[in-house]
């Protein structure tokens, strides 16, 4: 027999998950939070994403849930998400049970993907400005396991990792990335969509993994080449190189030019001529 106490405490624990439901996560500027409200911008995120049939969809910051929602319509039970807000989490785990079990609450840039997921991953995520290329860089270790990457960054960071050389805009990550991935730039998305709104315009980017990979590449001496040739950008490479260099008399025309202005295989090419000799790569 169900008593009068019995009723008015299921009562009231349904009005507190009723409460939890309606609740709003407050934006955190410590974390880059700018959740997307407009949920026509989210579907069409979404629906760029094209996983190979047995990628886990993996969800970075999912914040309140606005790609997630259709992310689990589309694919269910492969989706997972990994927030470092608690009260993120809190929400997530309130709205969508569904996801019991594959909700990560941690630090992303500290995940072992690999450990953690024995599947390669699709990865999508309205990525938090502060941290976003650190993301990339952090998929990047873990290339091997990264089949699509479906991102919405701050406009400009956008337009570098997709942008070709000759430019200001060019960079580390332009040069990584188009090594192992196709960049697209997608569409821009306004500031108004967003709560709070970031002073600045967004991009939607989708990078695909390569199908062939410079296999022959030494790629950690190729990522320190770059990142060593941008970090002193104004100079020629044959002195923001220095010590990587073979001897100091080593003389090709590529160490001539500034970063800017070496394409992909350029960078392949003077990575191969400092690996030609041991003492260019032990000066790493």
């Amino acid at each position: 027999m169900v008593t009068f106490d019995v009723l008015e405490s299921l009562s009231k624990d349904r009005i507190k998950i009723e409460i939890k439901k309606g609740m709003r996560v407050q934006a955190k500027k410590g974390l880059g939070q700018h959740f997307l409200k407009d949920k026509g911008i989210a579907k069409r995120i979404v629906d760029l994403l094209e996983p190979q049939a047995q990628d886990i969809i993996l969800e970075i910051g999912p914040g309140m849930g606005v790609l997630t929602e259709f992310l689990l319509e589309k694919f269910g039970e492969r989706v997972h998400v990994v927030e470092i807000d608690k009260e993120s989490v809190e929400y997530l785990e309130t709205n969508f049970p569904e996801l019991q079990g594959r909700i990560y609450n941690a630090d992303f840039l500290k995940m072992d993907l690999g450990a953690t997921f024995k599947s390669k991953l699709a990865v999508i995520g309205n990525f938090p400005y502060n941290i976003s290329t650190q993301i990339l860089f952090h998929l990047l270790d873990s290339r091997e396991q990264v089949s699509q990457v479906i991102g919405m960054f701050q406009r400009e960071v956008a337009r570098r990792i997709t942008i070709g050389p000759g430019t200001k805009e060019y960079g580390i990550l332009s040069v990584l990335l188009e090594a192992y991935f196709t960049r697209k730039y997608v569409f821009t998305v306004p500031e108004n969509v967003f709560q709070p709104p970031p002073k600045v315009k967004s991009g939607v980017l989708v990078l695909e993994k390569k199908g062939e990979q410079p296999v022959e590449l030494n790629h950690v001496l190729f990522r320190r080449v770059v990142k060593a040739a941008f970090n002193q950008r104004r100079k020629t490479l044959r002195n923001s190189l220095g010590m990587m260099l073979p001897t100091k008399d080593a003389d090709i025309p590529l160490l001539k030019l500034r970063p800017e202005q070496l394409d992909l295989n350029g960078f392949i090419e003077l990575v191969r001529f400092i690996e030609s000799d041991s003492f260019g790569a032990q000066n790493l």
